[in-house]
């Protein structure tokens, strides 16, 4: 089974937990790495909390949650071998797995109810890389993230 990590900021402390528990009552492991409060905070330290613990094999995949998921992101897509994807639909949400091999989904908290949040994780947990015709673009993004990437 996928280990999971997931972090928000003070927008969706609500939604995380129950994410949270949505994804362990299907059986993942999920390691929470704050907020944990509604106090505000600052985005960018959950969001690097999260991403390190994918870049080093500590989680499978990342689960990013704050007002838009924007800046989570943003945040998120600075790290090295990080494919962050803010989606608020779940055909995007699948896809980026299947053809991105996105390893870290963002959405925001203001922007989707909780029922479609639960559809987006599910789809995105659930799909998994095609490879083949995509790997070559996956290379391309890795690339251009090495500063090694020519036409």
């Amino acid at each position: 089974m996928k280990k999971l990590v997931i972090g928000c900021d003070h927008a969706a402390v609500e939604m995380k937990n129950t994410v949270r528990e949505h994804l362990i009552s299907r059986g993942f492991e999920v390691e929470d790495v704050g907020t944990y409060t509604t106090d505000s905070c600052n985005y960018p330290v959950f969001a690097h909390r999260a991403c390190l613990k994918v870049q080093n094999g500590e989680a499978d995949m990342g689960i990013l949650i704050c007002g838009t998921g924007i800046g989570m992101s943003l945040v998120a897509n600075k790290h090295r071998g990080i494919r962050a994807a803010c989606c608020s639909d779940t055909f995007s949400a699948r896809l980026t797995r299947q053809h991105n091999d996105a390893n870290v989904l963002c959405f925001g908290a203001r922007v989707v109810g909780i029922g479609l949040a639960l559809d987006l994780v599910d789809n995105f947990v659930d799909a998994n890389y095609e490879g083949g015709k995509h790997a070559a673009r996956v290379d391309m993004i890795t690339a251009v993230e090495n500063g090694t990437f020519t036409e």
